[in-house]
């Protein structure tokens, strides 16, 4: 019985000393001053890297950077003397879940929100600002947004993203199905209230329900954003939206046989958009109208990968749950035996997504990128941001211009470019030192020493060993 009593007593006390300090196993630098020195800076403008830098970091903000020969470096300054790193704003995710799938990947289909696992493992891989874009559990993620602004959860900077406004038919048993346009206005109102940050449409939502949506949205200075079929771009711009999900690949105004509020059926967007001109005055009277009313594209080519390629990366099957690892394969086999054909049809259309991207931004339009970790389960949190990157220089950007697209831009579209999203002085200090040079080689980004937050270092390797084996726990 002693015995029993002291573990117990032992136990609390333990308890208690975490809860003092809840992020102190996750950081390994916290120090009034801090200077990175010798560094090369990708400053997320889309510049070129600048090497031999250093940046000095007070008070949570960047305080300068510059040469290193001509840096004034504070005296009680901790110096981290890192030649040979690369040190890139933290990645701002424009489509980053804080759920997976936890289901076959046919209908009907369940998903499991994975909110701690979740966002340990964005701030692991450098993302260290979200936007969640769909909720199926909005409290959970409204609540460890809260948790992490307290400082009891490691974790990036969280804007919520409202519940899927969905319409009726949806294959997906936890989102709401709107019944109408006054249930729309009423839901973003009710999510509104509890903090939503934006909304994002969804595949069966009708014209009109997205109508009063976005009226409601607009009304309380919010953004309204959509993973979109029933609705063309053309329609969706005309109604207001102001973000469109997946690059083009969803866009289903060029399927000539659709009807009015109906998603078409089977791989007919797909198809259609496979077939496009990327230089036909179709494609540009497209680009001119997103361009005219300012309306963002969010490019996820890592969760569209996840759909054609056949293996899964070693590093996702370490971080699986044994369950969901098991799940994960048994998918991927499923559609490799039986759906081939319609994998090459989604290679064929996600490649030629990648194109349109590129012509959108020639255009002068705004690109956006992000995770979306759902998929056929394999494709996570943190891990597609990164892969986000690598297959954005494949299609042809630069490496400063992918990581431009994925840092500057999407804090510039939250309204956090005064804050975020580049490396100046004044900014806060949202930082990712990386062992390597992506500016000429962007696999390196996965070469992650280092993750700063508001000036506060974490160790990417201790933040994925509290997720290990563990995503998809549930």
């Amino acid at each position: 019985m002693q015995t029993r009593i002291l573990v117990t007593v032992l136990a609390l006390a333990v308890g208690t000393a975490r809860a003092d300090r809840p992020l102190a196993p996750f950081i390994a630098v916290d120090a009034p001053v801090t200077a990175l020195t010798h560094v090369t800076v990708i400053d997320g403008t889309g510049a070129p890297a600048r090497t031999d830098q250093t940046i000095v970091i007070t008070g949570g903000k960047i305080a300068s950077v510059g040469p290193a020969a001509q840096a004034k470096v504070p005296k009680d300054a901790k110096v981290l003397a890192l030649a040979g790193a690369t040190v890139m704003p933290g990645l701002v995710g424009m489509h980053d879940h804080l759920f997976m799938m936890g289901s076959d990947a046919f209908p009907p289909v369940l998903t499991h929100a994975q909110p701690v696992q979740s966002v340990r493992l964005y701030l692991a891989h450098g993302v260290t600002t979200i936007r969640t874009t769909g909720s199926v559990d909005p409290m959970a993620d409204l609540n460890i947004k809260r948790l992490i602004d307290a400082g009891k959860e490691p974790g990036p900077k969280v804007f919520v993203t409202g519940p899927y406004l969905e319409g009726a038919g949806s294959p997906f048993l936890d989102m709401l199905q709107l019944r109408g346009a006054d249930d729309a206005r009423a839901t973003v109102e009710y999510w509104a209230a509890q903090g939503a940050t934006s909304f994002k449409a969804y595949m069966n939502i009708t014209r009109d329900e997205l109508a009063a949506a976005t009226k409601a949205a607009h009304a309380k200075g919010l953004k309204v954003t959509g993973h979109l079929c029933t609705i063309g771009y053309k329609d969706a711009v005309a109604l207001g939206i102001d973000n469109v999900e997946h690059g083009f690949l969803v866009n289903s105004d060029f399927v000539t046989t659709r009807k009015v509020d109906e998603c078409p059926a089977g791989a007919a967007v797909d198809t259609a958009i496979a077939a496009l001109d990327v230089t036909s005055p179709a494609v540009t009277s497209m680009f001119q109208d997103l361009i005219a009313h300012h309306v963002a594209v969010t490019s996820t080519p890592a969760v569209i990968e996840g759909m054609y390629r056949e293996d899964i990366p070693a590093r996702v099957l370490q971080l699986l749950s044994p369950d969901a690892r098991e799940h994960a394969l048994t998918v991927k086999v499923a559609l490799g035996g039986k759906r081939k054909e319609l994998r090459a049809i989604v290679q064929a259309a996600a490649k030629k997504d990648l194109e349109l991207e590129r012509a959108f931004v020639r255009a002068g339009g705004t690109l956006l990128a992000g995770a979306d970790p759902t998929g056929t389960g394999d494709t996570l949190a943190g891990v597609a941001d990164l892969r986000n990157l690598e297959l954005l220089v494949e299609a042809g950007f630069t490496p400063v211009a992918a990581i431009h697209i994925a840092t500057q831009n999407g804090a510039d579209f939250l309204g956090e470019g005064a804050h975020t999203g580049t490396i100046a002085a004044g900014k806060q200090a949202d930082l990712v030192v990386i062992r390597g040079m992506p500016a000429t080689t962007i696999a390196d980004v996965e070469n992650i020493e280092l993750v700063f937050k508001d000036g506060v270092g974490y160790d990417p390797a201790k933040l994925l060993a509290s997720v290990a084996q563990r995503y998809g726990q549930y």
